[in-house]
């Protein structure tokens, strides 16, 4: 038995964000969450589940998956495998704008609802040394809890070092799945909860299809694509010994980055943010390119 790297994007969209099988994200939601009792999803629903990477030439992909439960609230649960520049701010803008695109002009706030973020990280981010983080809003000296509908929860693998006889929580077992499964060649005999059986039974590569092995191949060849292109960038730069040149160098890489975040129909906004520049400078790139192109 063999199973994929659930840390891979299409591994990750099709055994969490899997529209037969919810039993798999409600399991991984009230574990991580700490749901209890009338705070359990009972059912949940995927809004626009199969995502593109949502950026492009970063050293990692970027996949997320969104749900809403019975009750309205709004889940977020993103896989990223690399820091890079800006992602606290990045996953605050897009938790924020999640929760406000809920009402339009003129409806009222009353039909809010709390939205969860859930990052599952594969490098280490905050300075404590749990795996597991929760991250609220809290007045700055009473600690009251009275903005309670935006919520961050960061699972950092690298933190998690519990071996397999070791586990004895059902979120332990969740990150254990994520973390090794494809390292393992059987199911784990202490998995009983029926949406992790499930994700594991999905995670079974003599369960994918001929094609849908391939958009996996397909998916590590353009992270290690897009890695490569990067560091490409930035040896030419440091190759000439000069600053000017490793500016230069990664200033194309930021220019490719607007020109194919821009064919993906992804807003100015949004690609300023994933480029790391202002929304003029991603105006002006694509002027230049459809001036070029028009010239053609």
């Amino acid at each position: 038995m063999k199973f994929v790297d659930v840390k891979n994007d299409v591994a990750f969209r099709k055994i969490f964000g899997n529209e037969q099988k919810t039993v798999i994200l409600i399991s991984f939601l009230n574990s991580v969450l700490k749901l209890e009792g009338d705070r359990r999803i009972a059912h949940i629903s995927f809004i626009n589940p199969y995502l593109l990477p949502r950026i492009v030439g970063e050293k990692a992909s970027v996949i997320d998956i969104r749900a809403r439960d019975e009750k309205g609230q709004q889940f977020v649960i993103e896989m990223q495998m690399a820091d890079v520049n800006g992602f606290a701010k990045r996953v605050q803008y897009y938790t924020c704008r999640d929760y406000s695109s809920q009402i339009q002009r003129g409806q009222g706030y009353g039909l809010l609802k709390p939205t969860y973020f859930i990052g599952i990280l594969d490098f280490n981010f905050f300075q404590s040394p749990g795996y597991l983080s929760q991250h609220i809003i809290l007045d700055g000296e009473t600690y009251e809890h009275k903005l309670t509908d935006i919520q961050f929860t960061f699972i950092e693998l690298p933190k998690f070092t519990k071996e397999l006889a070791e586990i004895d929580t059902l979120v332990e077992n969740w990150v254990y799945f994520i973390k090794h499964a494809e390292n393992l060649d059987l199911i784990p005999d202490n998995v009983e909860d029926e949406g992790l059986l499930e994700a594991y039974k999905d995670a079974e590569m003599h369960r994918w299809t001929r094609d849908e092995l391939i958009e996996y191949d397909n998916s590590f060849i353009a992270m290690q694509d897009a890695i490569g292109r990067i560091e490409f960038a930035e040896q030419k730069g440091m190759e000439l010994g000069m600053q000017k040149g490793i500016e230069k160098g990664v200033q194309e890489e930021k220019q490719q980055v607007v020109l194919r975040c821009w064919s993906a129909k992804m807003s100015v906004a949004d690609i300023a943010i994933v480029a790391g520049v202002k929304e003029e400078e991603v105006l002006a790139i694509i002027a230049r390119w459809s001036g070029e192109t028009d010239d053609k």
